[in-house]
């Protein structure tokens, strides 16, 4: 599975003659699918030059840590909340130090302290440098924080020597950086999402709906497929591209959905639904496009299936997740349909704008989403949709895998 598809990367250049390999890595980034913003400190600026990036990247190149063209001036801060990941490759000796030392005096050092993104660097130089008691012990510090070292290999180096401290080579990093993105929570567990909003028609050319782009569900179908799962995702209708190696089920209406949900569900060990589904439809359709004769139309709605409390009354039933979209009291309102409808886990979140005016929830690229379970909660703080995925889906395993474990200890 190409787990690099679709994701945001900052690749981070530092001062070195590896820096030419950046190039080739930019390149095989894109090709693999994601989405590249190069930032370059000031020294990586005198081997190779920024119009090169911007040209393979097609975005252009930052370098400067206060830029009067980004937000309020505060590139970092907009770099970090795009990022999914960042790389830095080549990482120098100088680089390495500053990074252990939480030093933030240029964009590329900054950028990684304001972010929580998985930080990779890729050390390159003299092997020299690299032996030396001092490169060796920030490397040890930033491994035991937590950060991916690739490399660094060993062979022939540019000042004419042989030895370790030789950049990885770009398949070995792209290899890397993809592996960043496979976690194996929930390998071999089949797993069922619902996304996307349900269309419930009136006459052939006018539906009641909702504003879901299907975002969510899209980025929670990738994100379990990417922890081994087996996902099956039915959606209503998104424009959202399905995930490599997810198999999808397109519908339109809630009843489409309920059918096809409870078809899949026998199957599946986690249901999560994240799609908006409509509570109400039209009791009568009409086959043919109404016409404007009064002032005022009546359509008489009923109520639609409840897909959600029908999972998870059935059975021998999978883990159900859910969801809360709210506009106020989010907690209150969450933990009374967590309880009412018999769930393992619910995830709330407020739609509308947050308190810098930036839209959350649906038709929207970021949320934040408060989740709830009978003995416990934890806040995923705003971020983008695709990362609020991977920390909810690992939620959703560790207490998936404590409920598979108390079971088989009370068996």
């Amino acid at each position: 599975m190409n787990t690099l598809n679709g994701k945001h990367i900052i690749l981070g250049i530092t001062g070195g003659i590896a820096a030419y390999k950046s190039a080739e890595l930019t390149r095989r980034l894109r090709d693999a699918g994601a989405v590249v913003r190069v930032v370059m400190t000031h020294g990586a600026t005198e081997f190779v030059t920024p119009l090169t990036f911007q040209a393979l990247s097609g975005n252009p190149v930052h370098t400067e840590l206060l830029d009067e063209n980004a937000e309020a001036g505060m590139g970092h801060i907009e770099l970090a909340r795009w990022a999914d990941a960042i790389l830095i490759a080549p990482a120098s000796a100088n680089c390495m130090a500053k990074l252990a030392q939480g030093r933030a005096d240029d964009l590329l050092t900054t950028l990684c302290l304001a972010s929580d993104a998985p930080l990779a660097i890729a050390p390159a130089m003299n092997r020299i440098m690299w032996s030396n008691v001092a490169t060796q012990d920030n490397f040890n510090v930033l491994n035991q924080r937590g950060v991916h070292l690739f490399g660094p290999a060993s062979g022939a180096q540019a000042c004419g020597e042989t030895g370790e401290g030789r950049m990885l080579e770009v398949p070995e990093l792209i290899n890397a950086l993809s592996g960043l993105f496979k976690s194996g929570v929930l390998q071999g567990i089949n797993v069922l999402i619902t996304a996307g909003p349900t269309y419930e028609p009136i006459d052939p050319v006018r539906f009641i709906g909702n504003r879901s782009s299907g975002r969510m569900g899209f980025a929670l179908a990738q994100a379990a497929r990417e922890a081994g799962a087996n996902v099956t995702l039915v959606s209503g209708p998104s424009n959202e591209a399905t995930p490599e190696d997810v198999r999808r089920i397109d519908v339109e209406t809630a009843a489409q959905m309920h059918e096809a949900v409870m078809q899949q569900v026998r199957h599946s060990r986690i249901f999560i639904s994240a799609a908006a589904v409509a509570d109400y439809r039209p009791k009568t359709a009409s086959t043919k496009k109404l016409k404007k004769h009064d002032a005022e139309l009546t359509i008489e709605l009923e109520r639609n299936e409840d897909i959600l409390s029908a999972v998870a009354g059935s059975s021998p039933g999978p883990f159900v997740v859910g969801f809360a979209a709210e506009t106020e009291n989010l907690e209150t309102n969450a933990r009374t349909k967590l309880e009412n409808k018999s769930l393992d886990m619910i995830a709330a979140n407020l739609v509308g704008k947050d308190a810098n005016a930036q839209d959350i929830g649906f038709n929207s690229e970021y949320n934040a989403l408060h989740v709830l379970w009978t003995d416990g909660a934890q806040v995923l703080e705003q971020a983008r949709k695709t990362t609020l995925a991977r920390e909810l889906i690992n939620l959703v395993a560790h207490q998936f895998n404590k409920n598979r474990q108390h079971e088989k200890n009370t068996a």
